[in-house]
């Protein structure tokens, strides 16, 4: 009896021992090489749109309200066609006059019989995420929220995105339409991307409409200001300066949340000149419980991270030319060579403490040479290759948002002239008589050996 408390005595050690060693329950999500708990995230050069830091960048998961930079994308390319103009007036619809009495949603409420301009809807989207208004801006560009939502999957597919599902405007779960979302899809569908290609989305918004951030920066405004509909709109954005969770330089760009797509952030900040774009996606802290805090505390260090260990370096200036590779051969030219340098420099964001591991290589075009020369003529600025970046190491580089790897095009220095017939004939008699030459030694040698 006494053996078999023992046994029991050990086995209940044990157990406390695996407990206290491991833990009682487990988070959500490990934590990553930068801290974060998020089912995904991405941190991009805005400018290069050469990515700095990704982690299951490429899975399809909810955007929720991130869905609206394509709205924001299409609504300003509408205006900038004429299509539409931004003091042009909406009649509300009972589609958007039902869902704007919402107000478990971010929501402007808007007048069965009220009208309301572009402009005016735009502010409400950008600054308080309005669904409605959203919606309306569809309804305006579109004829329908349906026929909108084909534009924005034939706009991402245009811009080169992947993995993406838009099924409504707003990026709301199709359950909360009210039974009014567009045909096609269920009423548990909701819009889905990559965090990969929500930063491609907001990349191109920023680079084609930088005119976004005049408005997605403004802390609060009041819709409808001097009217009983007037509402104060506080941006969801909460690191914009004089927020809870303020960052210097932060001016956009845009908050989701849904409980299918979690705490979700698309956000941007500029410093010294230097503007990045960092997307997280399902944010929860580390026991696992997703909140607003989460998602800015992980963009927080996004930032931090970007800001502080990257630089932008300039490895080839213009003008470069390679040690031993200065020139290339001519063919049928007047001149026996010509000199090849790099057109524009090469400059890169890359981590400061990585910048010695990458070196150029010279990447001559093969097409553009007969027997291993440049046949003549050749016109200054003939491009005959490019320069590219090769990690020493061999360690993964993330690349660029787009796809493309940082070059500089090769091109030759100066013109190069055909030589006339004269030449070319005295140069084949040359070669021919040099032929004989070496066929006559050669005969000769061969017979002392």
């Amino acid at each position: 009896m006494k053996k078999m408390k023992n046994r029991w005595l050990s086995v209940l050690c044990s157990a406390v021992l695996l407990v206290a060693v491991f833990g009682a329950t487990t988070p959500a999500q490990a934590e990553s090489a930068l801290g974060l708990h998020v089912d995904a995230a991405i941190l991009i050069d805005a400018d290069s749109g050469k990515i700095l830091y990704e982690e299951n960048a490429d899975a399809p998961l909810g955007i929720a309200s991130m869905s609206k930079m394509m709205v924001e994308y299409l609504l300003f390319e509408a205006i900038d066609e004429g299509s539409i103009t931004w003091d042009q007036e909406y009649k509300v619809t009972d589609y958007t006059y039902k869902v704007s009495q919402n107000r478990k949603l971010s929501n402007v409420p808007l007048r069965r019989d009220g009208s309301y301009t572009i402009k005016e809807l735009y502010e409400a989207l950008a600054i308080y995420s309005a669904n409605a208004a959203t919606i309306a801006i569809a309804e305006t560009i579109g004829g329908t929220e349906k026929e909108f939502v084909k534009l924005m999957n034939e706009k991402a597919k245009e811009l080169g995105l992947k993995d993406y599902k838009f099924v409504n405007s707003t990026g709301l779960n199709n359950k909360d339409l009210q039974g009014m979302h567009p045909e096609g899809s269920g009423p548990e569908d909701e819009n889905v991307m990559p965090a990969k290609s929500v930063a491609k989305l907001s990349y191109a918004l920023i680079n084609d409409y930088p005119q976004v951030l005049d408005t997605t920066k403004i802390p609060t405004k009041v819709f409808r200001e001097g009217t009983s509909d007037a509402i104060n709109m506080i941006n969801w954005n909460s690191m914009l300066p004089g927020f809870l969770y303020a960052y210097e330089g932060v001016d956009g760009l845009k908050t989701g949340t849904t409980d299918f797509a979690g705490h979700c952030f698309t956000g941007t900040a500029i410093r010294d000149g230097k503007r990045v774009i960092a997307v997280v996606m399902k944010a929860v802290d580390a026991k696992g419980e997703g909140s607003y805090k989460a998602r800015f505390d992980a963009t927080r260090s996004l930032f931090d991270y970007g800001f502080s260990q990257f630089s932008e370096v300039e490895f080839v200036p213009e003008g470069y030319q390679f040690k031993g590779e200065e020139t290339m051969k001519v063919l049928k030219g007047k001149e026996k060579e010509v000199a090849i340098q790099v057109k524009e420099p090469i400059k890169m964001m890359v981590r400061t403490s990585e910048k010695d591991q990458y070196t150029p290589k010279l990447v001559i075009d093969k097409k553009k040479l007969k027997d291993g020369s440049l046949l003549a003529p050749i016109k200054k600025d003939t491009v005959v290759g490019h320069v590219e970046l090769v990690k020493k190491d061999g360690s993964e580089d993330y690349g660029y948002i787009d796809g493309k790897n940082v070059q500089s095009e090769v091109v030759t220095k100066e013109a190069v002239e055909k030589a006339g017939w004269f030449s070319l004939a005295m140069g084949g008699i040359g070669h021919f008589f040099s032929g004989l030459w070496d066929s006559g030694t050669g005969f000769v040698k061969g017979l002392f050996n």
